[in-house]
C-alpha cells in the first residue's frame, strides 16, 4: 500500500476512473495471485524433486506407491491444491479488475458492462492473457486434487509455469518499449526466479514441522539451498536487465519507477544474504537447537521481507516507467514489423558487431556451461577421467547457440530470409553436433549421486526420461529423420513460419523446436548418451544421404521459386539495401543447400568411422576371447563343419549300401526258383 500511495498509482483519475474498488481492489489481486502461483509452483516443486514421496521408500525405482505417503509430501500437495484454488479466484478477479480499470467503468452487474466485459476477454490481447491464466489455474487446481504419481505431477508442473507465468511475461511493461524481446524474455526468466524462491520458501515453512528426522531435514534444505541460489541469480539479473530497459539514463533512478527498482533491488540482495547465512553458517550446524530456532527464524524473516517486494513489484506494475512505450508516429515500416528499427547494411563487419541479446536463450547458455563445468570437476575429483575435448565440444556449442540466438543471424534473420536461412540451419545442423559430442546426459549420470530416499532428483528424471516410451518414439531413428527433413516443409509452407515472425512466443518456439529436432537427429547418428535403441550403422548411413538428398531438393526448389513466401513481412521491410526480397530468398535456398551438406558430410564421416571403430572392437573382443579359452570357439567351429561333413560322407554312401543290400535280399530268391525249375 505505501509503494501504491508513494507512486501515485492508486490515486483518483481525472478522466475514466473505475472506482476506489478497482484502484486499491486491482493491486491487492495481483499481490494475492503471485503469492498464490508462487505457492503452487513452490509445492509442486517441493513434491516432485526434493520431498520424498513415501515414509519408506520402495527398493524397486519405477515403484511409487509402497506404503503409506510421507508427512511432508501430503502436506505440500495439500499446500498445491489450497494455492492453486486461490490461484483461480485471484486470477478470476484480476481479470475482471484489470477490464474496469482499463475501461475506465466501475464494477457494476448491467448488461453493458457484462457484454464489454466478454469482448475483452475474447478480443483483448490482455483480456486473453487473462482468461488463459485462469483456465490453466482452475486445470491446475483439479490435477492437485486428483493426481499422485510424480510424472503427472511433472506435467502439472510445466502446465502451471508455462501456462501461468508465460501471458504474464507477454503483458504489461514487458509488452511495449525499444526491446520488445529483451523485457519480454528477462521478465519470463525474473517471475520463474520468483516463483520458484518464494514459492519454494513458503512450501519449505509449511512442511517443517513433518520434515520428521534430522538427516532428512538437512537434505531438503540443502537441496531447497541449491535451487534458492539459481533462483536467486535469475531475480537480481534479470531484474537488472529489465530495469536497464525501462531506465536510460541516470536522472530517471529519481524517478517514482527508478525508486521503486532500487527498493526492490536492496530488498533482494538482503534475501540473498540471508540465504547466503543459510547455506553457509547455519544448514552445517543443524545438530544443535539453537541453529535449527535460527533457521526457522531467518526463513520467517525472509517470507515477511519477499511479502513485502512481492507488493512493491506489484506498484512497479502499476507506475509508468520513465521510457515511454508506445511506438513512435513515423515509425519505420521495419520499426512496426518487428519492433526495432532496421539494422545497417549486411557487410563484413556486421556479421560481429550486431547484438540483439536473447536472454532466454544466455540464460540457458549460462546456467547449462556452469553445470557442465561443476560437473566435469566433481567427475574428474572423484578420480573418473572426463576427456576434455568433449568439454572444449560443449562450450563451443553453447557459444554458438548464443550466437545464433542474440548476433548478427538473429538480427539480421528478422528482415532477411537468407540471415533467417542461416540461423535456422546453423541451429539445426551447426550447434547440436557440438552439444552432442559433449555428451552431457552421461556426464550428469556419473557427476550426480544416486537418492536414497525415494525421492526424485535431476539424475532420477533423467533416467525417467532417457527410458520413458515418449523419449523411445523421439529418438527413433526413423522418426528423428523424418521429423528432422519433414518438418521443414511443414514449417516453411503453413502459417506456422508467420506466427514465428509476427509473435514472440512463436520465435522462441521456432528456436526451440530447430535446435531439438537437429539435436535429436545428430544424437540417434552419432551421439554416446544413452538411448532406448540404436540404429544399425547402414542404416544411419542411408538415413543421412536421404536427408541430405531432401535437403539439396527443398535448397533447389527455393533457389528457383519465383513466388516470395512471407511476402507481407519480407517484402514489406523498407529496406533501402542489399538484394531484392525475391533475390534474397533465392540466396536463402543456396545457403539451405550449402550449409545443410557440409554438416550431414562431417555426420556421415563420423558414423563410418564409429562403424569401423565398432568392427575393430568386436575383433579384439573376440580375439581376447580366443586367447583366454585356447581358441575353443575356433576349435568348436570346426568341430562343426567336420560334423557336417561326417553326414554328408553318411548320406553319400546310403544310397550305395541300400543297392547292395537289396542285391543280396534278391539273390536267394533266384537261387531257390532255379532249384524249383
Amino acid at each position: 500500500m505505501g509503494a501504491l500511495i508513494f507512486s501515485g498509482a492508486a490515486a483518483t483519475r481525472q478522466l475514466s476512473d473505475p472506482g476506489a474498488l478497482t484502484r486499491w481492489g486491482l493491486p491487492v489481486a495481483k499481490a494475492v495471485h503471485n503469492l498464490s502461483i508462487a505457492a503452487v509452483i513452490g509445492a509442486l516443486v517441493f513434491a516432485v524433486g526434493i520431498l520424498p514421496k513415501r515414509l519408506r521408500p520402495s527398493r524397486k525405482a519405477d515403484r511409487e506407491d509402497d506404503g503409506p505417503e510421507h508427512p511432508a509430501f501430503a502436506r505440500t500437495m495439500a499446500l498445491a491444491s489450497v494455492a492453486a484454488i486461490v490461484w483461480t479466484l485471484s486470477a478470476v478477479a484480476v481479470l475482471v479488475l484489470t477490464f474496469s480499470d482499463v475501461a475506465g467503468m466501475p464494477l457494476n452487474g448491467s448488461q453493458a458492462f457484462t457484454s464489454a466485459l466478454v469482448g475483452f476477454m475474447t478480443g483483448i490481447g490482455t483480456g486473453q492473457a487473462w482468461l488463459s491464466i485462469t483456465i490453466v489455474a482452475a486445470i491446475t487446481a483439479t490435477l492437485t486434487f486428483g493426481v499422485r504419481s510424480l510424472s503427472a505431477l511433472g506435467f502439472t508442473l510445466a502446465l502451471a509455469t508455462v501456462g501461468g507465468l508465460l501471458p504474464m511475461a507477454l503483458i504489461g511493461h514487458s509488452a511495449g518499449g525499444d526491446d520488445h524481446y529483451g523485457a519480454v524474455n528477462s521478465i519470463g526468466l525474473h517471475l520463474l526466479g520468483v516463483c520458484l524462491w518464494v514459492g519454494g520458501l513458503i512450501a519449505l515453512g509449511f512442511v517443517s514441522r513433518t520434515l520428521g528426522t534430522k538427516e532428512t531435514v538437512a537434505k531438503v534444505l540443502q537441496r531447497y539451498s541449491a535451487l534458492a541460489l539459481v533462483s536467486f541469480g535469475l531475480v537480481f539479473f534479470s531484474g537488472l536487465i529489465n530495469a536497464g530497459i525501462r531506465i536510460t539514463s541516470l536522472d530517471q533512478v529519481a524517478s517514482d519507477y527508478g525508486a521503486l527498482v532500487v527498493a526492490k533491488a536492496l530488498a533482494t540482495l538482503l534475501l540473498g544474504a540471508i540465504g547466503f547465512m543459510h547455506r553457509q553458517w547455519v544448514i552445517p550446524q543443524l545438530s544443535s537447537r539453537s541453529a535449527a530456532r535460527v533457521l526457522w527464524q531467518l526463513v520467517a524473516v525472509e517470507l515477511l521481507i519477499m511479502a513485502a517486494v512481492s507488493g512493491v513489484a506489484v506498484a512497479l506494475a502499476r507506475t509508468a516507467p520513465p521510457t515511454p512505450e508506445e511506438l513512435p508516429t513515423d515509425a519505420s515500416p521495419a520499426r512496426i514489423l518487428t519492433g526495432y528499427e532496421l539494422p545497417p547494411e549486411l557487410a563484413g563487419s556486421a556479421w560481429v558487431t550486431q547484438w540483439r541479446w536473447d536472454w532466454l536463450w544466455v540464460a540457458f547458455a549460462l546456467i547449462a556451461g556452469i553445470a557442465y563445468l561443476v560437473g566435469m570437476v566433481r567427475v574428474r575429483r572423484r578420480g573418473d577421467k572426463w576427456p576434455l575435448a568433449r568439454g572444449a565440444c560443449w562450450v563451443v556449442g553453447l557459444l554458438a547457440l548464443t550466437y545464433v540466438t542474440s548476433g548478427a543471424p538473429a538480427v539480421y534473420g528478422m528482415v532477411l530470409f537468407s540471415a533467417h536461412m542461416l540461423d535456422h540451419m546453423a541451429l539445426t545442423m551447426v550447434v547440436p553436433l557440438f552439444l552432442v559430442l559433449g555428451s552431457p546426459v552421461t556426464l550428469a549420470l556419473k557427476a550426480l549421486a544416486p537418492r536414497g530416499d525415494g525421492s526424485r532428483g535431476l539424475r532420477e528424471w533423467i533416467l525417467w526420461a532417457v527410458h520413458s516410451k515418449y523419449s523411445a518414439v523421439i529418438t527413433n531413428p526413423l522418426f528423428a529423420a523424418a521429423n528432422f527433413a519433414g518438418s521443414i516443409i511443414i514449417f516453411y509452407y503453413t502459417p506456422l513460419f508467420g506466427f514465428a515472425l509476427h509473435e514472440h512466443v512463436g520465435h522462441e518456439l521456432m528456436n526451440l523446436h530447430f535446435l531439438l529436432t537437429g539435436y535429436l537427429f545428430i544424437l540417434t547418428m552419432i551421439g554416446e548418451d544413452p538411448l532406448p535403441r540404436r540404429a544399425p550403422y547402414p542404416l544411419r548411413l542411408v538415413l543421412l544421404f536421404a536427408t541430405m538428398a531432401f535437403h539439396a531438393f527443398f535448397g533447389v526448389a527455393l533457389t528457383s521459386s519465383t513466388s516470395l513466401i512471407q511476402a507481407s513481412w519480407f517484402g514489406s521491410m523498407g529496406r533501402d539495401w542489399g538484394a531484392s526480397a525475391m533475390e534474397d530468398q533465392q540466396l536463402g535456398g543456396a545457403i539451405m543447400w550449402g550449409i545443410g551438406e557440409i554438416p550431414t558430410l562431417a555426420v556421415a564421416v563420423g558414423v563410418a568411422l564409429m562403424w569401423s571403430r565398432s568392427d575393430a572392437r568386436e575383433t579384439k573382443r573376440k580375439d581376447r576371447a580366443a586367447d583366454r579359452n585356447n581358441d575353443a570357439d575356433l576349435a568348436a567351429y570346426n568341430d562343426m563343419f567336420a560334423r557336417l561333413a561326417e553326414r554328408d560322407a553318411r548320406l553319400e554312401r546310403s544310397p550305395r549300401q541300400q543297392a547292395t543290400a537289396r542285391s543280396a535280399d534278391q539273390a536267394p530268391a533266384d537261387s531257390s526258383r532255379n532249384q524249383g525249375d
